[in-house]
């Protein structure tokens, strides 16, 4: 193997983007060592919250598709790619509690992080996501939307 002798401004030139791909790598993984592990709530108290008229904001961050064939009762959708920008979609204050859920975890894990880098303080997981869910044989609605 051969390597290109550099003058040394390319090879300076050259490590620029890399310095800033890794100084957003680093922000990143420090983020995730300062969020504390989310929280946890089990698919029954979700279902009783919900019965109640007490429930957090649910929020499914799968596909459209996958929302359509059936999703929590009251959930809104926003995929979990398009979180940052549609954070303002999610009703209520940024200390109230944030129930996220994916098929099995994640992209739950995904709209966590940007959640909490968007200052939202209580974001919590459906234990066993939607696929926990339906092995519980838990109600579903379709989307309103859905054909």
């Amino acid at each position: 193997m051969t390597f290109p002798i550099l003058r040394r401004g390319e090879m300076r030139r050259s490590a620029r983007p890399m310095s800033a791909a890794w100084a957003v790598l680093a922000l990143g993984m420090t983020a995730c060592a300062t969020t504390a592990t989310p929280s946890r709530m089990a698919p029954d108290g979700l279902l009783a919250s919900i019965s109640a008229g007490t429930a957090p904001v649910v929020v499914d961050v799968r596909t459209r598709r996958e929302y359509d064939s059936g999703h929590v009762p009251g959930a809104i959708h926003i995929p979990f790619y398009s979180l940052l920008a549609r954070q303002a979609e999610i009703p209520g204050s940024r200390d109230e509690p944030v129930v996220v859920y994916c098929e099995h975890g994640p992209r739950a894990g995904v709209a966590n992080l940007a959640l909490r880098l968007a200052g939202f303080k209580d974001v919590r997981y459906l234990d066993g996501h939607m696929s926990g869910w339906k092995e519980r044989d838990l109600p579903t609605e379709p989307s309103p939307s859905s054909p």
